[in-house]
């Protein structure tokens, strides 16, 4: 499949793929049980955040985002299942290490693939958060730090 990508990147107030964004994050909720956030929290979030995106303009079709706070922490990170695997995921990440000494974010624990996508960037967990989302479920808190040289370990994992 041949793809026109366009990297994007939104500011924080700025509604531009907001929509395109929360309909992808309830496509990941009711294929996979993750991302379960209300309307609300997500609109107000995203319109907080740096919210950095990846479009496919031979479809117009949003390929993935990260929505990051300006301490670097990712408050969501979602890749369309057709795109999955083509280091999109990675790149975003990449996106929001380009601006901040440090990157966290939280994971749920029964989320292994998630898990093992941060993992494999290098992310640490931190400590573990029980009863940490609305509907009970735990957390590990994960972070990229601030040591080890975070864009330098981006752009060898990227270059691979």
């Amino acid at each position: 499949m041949s793809i026109n990508v366009q990297r994007l990147e939104v500011g924080p107030g700025d509604d531009d793929h907001l929509e395109q964004a929360w309909q992808l994050k309830e496509s990941i909720r009711e294929s996979e049980g993750v991302l379960r956030q209300r309307k609300g929290f997500f609109r107000n979030a995203y319109r907080r955040s740096t919210v950095y995106l990846y479009v496919d303009r031979s479809t117009d079709r949003l390929i993935g985002f990260a929505a990051a706070r300006r301490d670097g922490y990712i408050l969501f990170l979602a890749v369309h299942s057709d795109y999955r695997g083509q280091r999109f995921g990675k790149r975003l990440v990449a996106s929001v290490a380009e601006e901040h000494s440090s990157v966290t974010c939280h994971a749920r624990t029964t989320n292994r693939s998630a898990l093992q996508f941060y993992r494999s960037l290098g992310f640490d967990t931190k400590r573990r958060i029980d009863s940490y989302y609305e509907d009970g479920g735990d957390a590990y808190y994960l972070q990229l730090g601030e040591e080890d040289g975070i864009r330098d370990r981006l752009v060898n994992l990227l270059g691979r």
